[in-house]
């Protein structure tokens, strides 16, 4: 999978247009503090580290298991710090050592979902916050479109969810309280969670 993403990420648009971003750059901000130490996890090209670190963050890490869109990062954004992660390991993060994690269009790519959530939640500090935003795939969406339409044979969305689904799977996690809303589009056919956990 990693060879996957390094060949996507080096055939993207530049720059790359982020879907609803003014959405869930409001859904960032609403939430970060000042000095919060924040990773934003599967950054692509970091649009949303950059957000966190011009709002006042204390410190920021934008981490990829691309070495393609570090390299995008580090040419929009050359002071950020950039890590690279592996696509199936441990996150290379000391436990507790984020106040709030960003994980924005991220959790339906990852094949080990219990392993991730797992290191996330090791990552964020005492009621430190998970920040999700994943596309939503309620019944009505699914009945108008297919399940093909969302999640292709060849595609990376390993993972489909409905408010409902991603509200358990954090609860499973030992995140609380949590709260999954549903965004953009029409109002029983939304296209985006956005979700907020809180170890």
């Amino acid at each position: 999978m990693k060879d996957y993403y390094e060949d996507l990420w080096s055939r993207l648009q530049r720059p790359l247009v982020a879907p609803d971003l003014e959405l869930r750059r409001a859904f960032l901000l609403a939430e970060l503090r000042a000095g919060d130490r924040v990773l934003d996890l599967g950054c692509g090209e970091a649009t949303f580290a950059q957000l966190a670190a011009d709002a006042g963050a204390g410190a920021v890490v934008a981490a990829d298991v691309a070495q393609a869109a570090l390299d995008r990062a580090a040419a929009a954004h050359p002071e950020l710090v950039l890590r690279l992660v592996p696509f199936d390991g441990p996150l290379p993060f000391d436990d507790c050592a984020f106040d709030l994690v960003w994980a924005s269009e991220v959790i339906e790519h990852v094949a080990d979902t219990a392993r991730w959530l797992s290191e996330v939640r090791r990552a964020l500090a005492p009621r430190g916050r998970l920040l999700l935003t994943t596309p939503s795939h309620g019944r009505l969406r699914l009945l108008a479109g297919g399940i093909e339409r969302y999640c292709e044979p060849l595609g990376d969305h390993l993972h489909l969810y409905t408010a409902g689904s991603l509200r358990s799977l954090l609860r499973e996690f030992g995140f609380g309280p949590v709260t999954v809303r549903a965004a953009a589009g029409p109002p029983l056919a939304r296209r985006l969670l956005l979700a907020r956990a809180q170890r």
